[in-house]
């Protein structure tokens, strides 16, 4: 058996997920690996079959996705060239993490792909959603990477499909303590503008993780540091509270490992305004930008800010399961489905129908 997982490659929550996953998969049949997209700072330890440009969002220094960047570093002709040269056709099952060149090559060769990926849970009319609907925003998360199911994680079980979070191993059997510090990770603003709020809110120790610095260094009470996955997972086990944008990963490892938890959103992302009115009916602490006006509202955070309980067990092997299960036939299959029926397509309109009435 033939197995893509295809993996958005922006930012760092689907590689980390990954890490847990990819051996699930390696179990089943023969994975390759396809990663497609930049701004990741996690490297997969495992070997990559297509490593693609795909279509990435840049991160800015002001709060939000750099339009302009993105803009500039999207290439439409290299991105079809991609799509068109994927050799889709010789896999048996895709399974997709919001990857768009695996997921238009199926589309356009009418191949099954399966969705698996907190977006598919955030585009769920279930999940919620903020107050102002961003059109343009929502438009993106359903065509980016179009599938055929959909199989979500998110903070919470809205429904039959979406699952809570995959917490890596890594995080998943650390012991937390608290050393007193606060865990900074806020890629979309530079460290500058970072420090120059957290300053007025008093002399606490911040631990900054930074993506626009390739150095370490101190500023007072300010240790900022290039983003390492080993140093981040223990500055967050030894933190007293993680500041971080409205990413998922992040906040759901800080509640997983009980931290008190406080997110910015970023600007021009409404999938990370979804997550932030999902973290608000948890009662998770939000703030809409980081400015020195909203201080006060940090400080209050960092001394009566609670930890917020949640339940996420172990699932990802039953979830895997549960997909092959559902949506991959073995060739013997297929050949007592054609005994009794006189067409293939007629068993796939028969088997779609009962995945619809048990997801009904």
């Amino acid at each position: 058996m033939k197995i893509l997982y295809a993996i958005q490659g922006t930012g760092n929550g689907h590689l980390s997920r990954a890490c847990d996953i990819i051996p699930l998969l390696k179990k089943k049949g023969d994975l390759d690996i396809l990663v497609s997209g930049t701004q990741a700072d996690v490297e997969l330890p495992y070997a990559i079959k297509y490593q693609l440009k795909g279509l990435s969002f840049i991160f800015g220094k002001h709060g939000g996705v750099d339009l302009l960047e993105t803009y500039k570093k999207s290439n439409l002709k290299r991105l079809y060239k991609e799509i068109k040269s994927l050799p889709i056709d010789k896999y048996d099952l895709v399974i997709n993490d919001f990857e768009p060149v695996s997921a238009w090559a199926c589309f356009i060769k009418k191949k099954e792909c399966i969705a698996l990926s907190h977006q598919a849970a955030v585009i769920d009319k279930e999940a919620p959603a903020p107050k102002h609907t961003s059109l343009i925003g929502k438009a993106i998360l359903k065509n980016y990477a179009p599938y055929t199911y959909k199989y979500g994680f998110h903070f919470q079980e809205y429904n039959d499909n979406i699952f809570t979070p995959v917490i890596r191993s890594l995080v998943r059997n650390c012991m937390p303590e608290n050393a007193g510090h606060f865990t900074v990770y806020l890629p979309a603003y530079d460290d500058e503008r970072i420090i120059k709020v957290l300053k007025e809110t008093g002399n606490y120790n911040w631990q900054i993780f930074s993506k626009h610095s390739k150095r370490a260094y101190t500023k007072k009470n300010f240790s900022i540091q290039p983003i390492c996955s080993d140093a981040f997972v223990e500055s967050m086990r030894t933190c007293t509270g993680i500041l971080c944008g409205a990413g998922f990963e992040t906040p759901a490892e800080a509640l997983f490992l009980k931290k008190k938890l406080l997110v910015i959103p970023m600007k021009n992302q409404y999938e990370q305004q979804c997550n932030a009115a999902a973290l608000n009916e948890m009662n998770v602490k939000v703030l809409s930008s980081l400015k020195r006006k909203h201080a006060g509202e940090i400080r209050s955070w960092i001394e009566n800010g609670k930890t917020i309980e949640v339940d996420y067990p172990d699932k990802t092997c039953s979830i895997i399961n549960m997909i092959f299960k559902n949506h991959y036939f073995s060739p013997k299959q297929y050949e007592v489905a054609n005994e009794d029926i006189s067409s293939l397509k007629k068993f796939k309109k028969i088997t779609h129908r009962k995945l619809l009435s048990k997801k009904g």
